[in-house]
């Protein structure tokens, strides 16, 4: 029976590791896809407020899809990606082999996904096997941010995009106040910056009346006189032929940015149309290093 036992635990953790090199084979040509999340790499991007225990929970295995430490270690089945797991690995699945009861798993929950604490080779092992459902102990961290179940590099950064303009537009109304909804960016964090050049097209407003100006009436105020004609130059110049992957608002952020530093180089009258130029050469791309791109490198082995 203990041969018996061994032997089965060995071809099993060999199917795992047949099935851990297809999916790296399949996967040749987009590699991030095949790993496993890193908590911490996520919990940087959806940055929770705070941790919550929640005690034991039965879980569903297909919502664990990262781990704290042994992310490196498991592909994004957790199947075992070495074959120096192959002894630890192979005893969990004796143990479950002849219904050994094992301890409960430690998870951590954020956006209603889970990452693996500690039992990373339970969690292999249980997934292996076909097995639905694990108990666990969790501790959740809040997030208003919810993960999708298929969750990639890709997918977590489209979700933090989505719900920055949540906040933006509910805060703000700039959507009911302008009739616009679709101030649309590609990196996170650039709806900051909208509400960053409002509050400083509000200020110079200010100094030229002698009441200050309401939040709304200001932000209305730089969408006709500020961001609308940047937009009817981007269009103009058809400028989104030369960069399909980005927006228009994206391109306003950059155009600023570089209108600025003209400015500050060549005079406060330099020509908006002329903070266009060369944005076609490779050194002046509007985002040499795209946060997508910073994103994948936490998943890189």
């Amino acid at each position: 029976m203990i041969n018996f036992v061994n032997n089965q635990a060995k071809d099993d953790f060999n199917r795992a590791r047949n099935r851990a090199l297809i999916n790296e084979l399949q996967n040749f040509l987009a590699p991030d896809k095949k790993k496993l999340l890193s908590f911490h790499d996520v919990k940087k991007i959806l940055k929770p407020q705070n941790e919550v225990y929640v005690g034991m929970k039965s879980v569903s295995i297909n919502k664990i899809i990262g781990s704290e430490g042994r992310y490196r270690d498991f592909d994004n089945h957790f199947l075992p990606r070495s074959g120096y797991l192959r002894q630890r690995w192979e005893r969990v699945d004796q143990a479950h082999l002849t219904d050994i009861p094992l301890p409960p798993i430690q998870l951590y929950e954020i956006g209603g996904m889970y990452f693996v604490r500690d039992g990373n080779h339970r969690v292999s092992v249980a997934k292996a096997q076909g097995v639905e459902f694990i108990d666990a102990e969790i501790i959740s961290l809040k997030s208003e941010i919810v993960l999708p179940s298929s969750v990639t590099p890709e997918t977590i950064l489209d979700e933090v995009i989505k719900y920055e303009k949540r906040v933006f537009y509910t805060e703000t109304g700039f959507g009911d106040l302008t009739e616009d909804w679709n101030l649309d960016f590609t990196s996170p964090g650039q709806y900051d910056v909208i509400y960053n050049h409002i509050l400083v097209h509000k200020y110079y407003i200010n100094e030229t009346i002698p009441e200050e100006i309401p939040f709304p009436d200001a932000m209305l105020s730089w969408y006709q006189n500020v961001y609308q004609p940047v937009l009817r130059v981007i269009r103009k110049k058809k400028l989104l032929k030369k960069f399909r992957k980005r927006t228009e608002s994206d391109l306003y952020v950059w155009i600023i940015k570089r209108w600025d530093e003209l400015k500050n180089k060549y005079g406060a009258s330099f020509p908006l149309d002329e903070a266009t130029r060369g944005i076609d050469e490779p050194e002046v791309l509007p985002f040499p290093a795209s946060i997508l791109q910073k994103i994948k490198n936490f998943f890189q082995t």
